[in-house]
């Protein structure tokens, strides 16, 4: 199977707040995307952790 279920972390407060599916093949490097995080109450940085 070619894509990958990732676990997005807060960069502010740590916490995994979100999952979503990658492609393995296309996109190689780590995921950063800006979210909400319902913990900071504010859009911040969140990256992919094993």
């Amino acid at each position: 199977m070619a894509r990958d279920l990732a676990t997005l972390a807060c960069t502010e407060c740590k916490r995994r707040n979100y999952t979503t599916t990658r492609n393995k093949k296309v996109q190689t490097d780590r995921i950063e995307i800006k979210k909400y995080c319902r913990f900071d109450r504010r859009h911040t940085l969140h990256r992919e952790v094993k």
